[in-house]
């Protein structure tokens, strides 16, 4: 039974399983923003759903309200939660504006387009852009194959961007500030001992080391290809990268995405990946990392990047005593959120709220431009703390 049978036109028809896993996971957000959302209310909440026009945002809103919000100080974070995650879940909706001013529900298949992203295609002239910024700043959840297709390539042109350190070990350079006696020396033994040539030498900057924990939970399903992709052009910049992938539990992803075909190398990391669009665990993610990782010296010096919506189904205090033993350790953490680009986003998660106090950079993650300032910032990490 799909919702067709409900009075959604086939095109825009959803699997029943589909729906209710994104009510759910919703339920799941508002629990996470402190409500007291239980396995009742949400039977409720679908049962309700049932009886509702859900191509109408105003009645999936208010079904949602009355049965999921029990308490007047709650009615601010259940808003807050339905506009981020309405706006940028997996299946998020696409909201018009019709002549009664009601926002409307339009779900587009993958792949279709409408007559306004038609006239972008065939005239960027009309909105202001050229194709290539349209593409720089559309949401990855919003991407037609074509268009991920064309994203997947300048993905990987961002990753050359990586942190470096400045080594002990001296190397010779013609502008160096040091002599570098040895070779002055040897080079005096073709004059009789006159040091007719000097040489110097310099510290020499190197790839500093990079490991990536990325969250491939539902909640993040959207974003997860996107930001694997860009995982494996940084396994294939060079040594000294490391990649994880989490949902309920912890995968080493590394040997994956050392191919050089990127689809392949998606289709190896979600083959290996049991928990793949599952749930979220991030806490016991990050305690078998440092359990296991962190005692062969793996974070210690390294810049750390975890990408994450942040929602933790289980003990967000354990996210925070985790992300503190990882900071202890790490050179620098980023944090990448593809949520924090939505204007209205605020750290409500529980897991996201206790990480925070732990990240030296927080930045957002939804679309290319994002992924650019990134790439900008892990190159110009110098200091841990820097702006």
């Amino acid at each position: 039974m799909t919702r067709r049978s409900r009075g959604l036109s086939p095109r825009r028809a959803l699997s029943d399983s589909a729906f209710v896993r994104h009510v759910v996971t919703f339920g799941r957000i508002l629990r996470e923003a402190g409500l007291e959302v239980g396995p009742g209310r949400l039977a409720d909440a679908l049962t309700g759903l049932d009886h509702v026009d859900v191509t109408t945002r105003d009645d999936v809103y208010w079904t949602l309200r009355q049965t999921l919000v029990s308490r007047h100080e709650d009615l601010d974070r259940f808003d807050a939660a339905f506009r981020a995650w309405f706006l940028r879940a997996p299946v998020a909706p696409l909201l018009r504006r019709g002549k009664d001013q009601s926002m409307r529900v339009v779900r587009r298949p993958t792949g279709e387009m409408g007559s306004g992203d038609r006239d972008a295609r065939e005239d960027p002239s009309k909105l202001g852009f050229s194709a290539a910024e349209l593409l720089r700043s559309k949401d990855f959840a919003e991407l037609t194959p074509e268009e991920f297709q064309r994203v997947g390539k300048l993905i990987a042109e961002l990753a050359r961007s990586r942190p470096t350190r400045r080594t002990r070990r001296l190397r010779p350079h013609h502008s160096g500030r040091e002599l570098d006696l040895r070779r002055l020396v040897r080079a005096s033994l073709a004059t009789g001992g006159d040091a007719a040539e000097r040489k110097f030498q310099t510290r020499v900057d190197k790839p500093r080391k990079l490991i990536a924990l990325c969250d491939v939970s539902g909640s993040m399903e959207a974003y997860s290809r996107a930001l694997i992709l860009y995982l494996h052009a940084l396994v294939g910049s060079g040594r000294g990268v490391e990649a994880f992938a989490f949902g309920t539990r912890l995968t080493r992803v590394t040997p994956d995405l050392r191919g050089r075909d990127p689809e392949r190398a998606l289709e190896a990391a979600s083959n290996r990946v049991s928990d793949w669009s599952g749930g979220t665990r991030i806490g016991a993610s990050l305690k078998a990392f440092n359990d296991e990782w962190g005692r062969r010296a793996l974070t210690r010096g390294a810049v750390v990047l975890v990408v994450s919506d942040g929602w933790e189904r289980e003990d967000a205090g354990v996210v925070g005593r985790e992300m503190a033993r990882l900071a202890r350790q790490a050179y620098a953490v980023v944090w990448v959120n593809p949520l924090k680009g939505h204007p209205d986003y605020q750290p409500l998660a529980g897991g996201m709220r206790a990480a925070l106090p732990y990240i030296d950079r927080f930045l957002p993650g939804q679309n290319l431009a994002s992924l650019e300032q990134l790439a900008e910032v892990l190159a110009g990490i110098e200091r841990r703390h820097a702006a």
